[in-house]
């Protein structure tokens, strides 16, 4: 980790990045979705836990049919727009995958769940990290995100997940429209200054 990006990569993910709301007919490929999830994992968790889980919904599909009806008004067509649209979730059984993540100490998060407000603490941290993993792994491959809250959790999760034998675990915590946006109707929104939002001490 010696090298500095260039700024055109800066750019590609952060500067000139936008949220996408609207999306082209153009199409990404379940290759290139497999590429991103191959990217985003190696995102750091704490201990490697990696609990986020990932519902990857293709346009036009039967799922997402099942999944318009479960967004609020205002997000349904942007995402049945969308190429894919991600259920960005954590997996409420994650220890039981520690003996393959973190082999050192296969038991570290072993009773967690017995301290509800430290198990929910850990698993909305870290998959939220993953997810915005995903976010910057996607820009990179030249793809637009719509990250979006704004829909029925429990719907998503009773619809997709419960007593399914894979994702009976999981639990969806925010969603994110991919695919290539169409060119953005607005200005970019300010941003606070690093003397409006940060501070150094030295």
């Amino acid at each position: 980790m010696t090298e500095r990006l260039a700024d055109a990569d800066f750019d590609l993910l952060f500067r000139d990045a936008r949220t996408a709301q609207d999306f082209t007919d153009e199409d990404v490929s379940e290759e290139t979705i497999r590429e991103l999830y191959d990217l985003l994992k190696f995102g750091p968790t704490s201990s490697n836990s990696c609990p986020a889980r990932f519902l990857f919904i293709a346009r036009g599909s039967e799922a997402k049919a099942r999944l318009i009806p479960h967004m609020s008004d205002g997000n349904k067509e942007k995402t049945e727009k969308a190429p894919w649209t991600v259920v960005v979730a954590y997996d409420a059984a994650f220890p039981e995958a520690m003996s393959i993540l973190f082999p050192p100490k296969p038991t570290r998060f072993e009773n967690l769940s017995e301290n509800p407000e430290k198990f929910q603490n850990h698993v909305v941290l870290n998959s939220s990290l993953q997810g915005a993993y995903l976010i910057l792994a996607a820009r990179g491959l030249g793809l637009d995100c719509g990250p979006m809250g704004g829909f029925d959790a429990d719907g998503v999760d009773t619809e997709f997940f419960k007593g399914d034998e894979k994702r009976g675990n999981w639990r969806s915590s925010w969603l994110c429209n991919i695919g290539h946006m169409t060119p953005a109707k607005h200005e970019r929104l300010p941003r606070l200054t690093f003397e409006q939002a940060a501070d150094i001490l030295a």
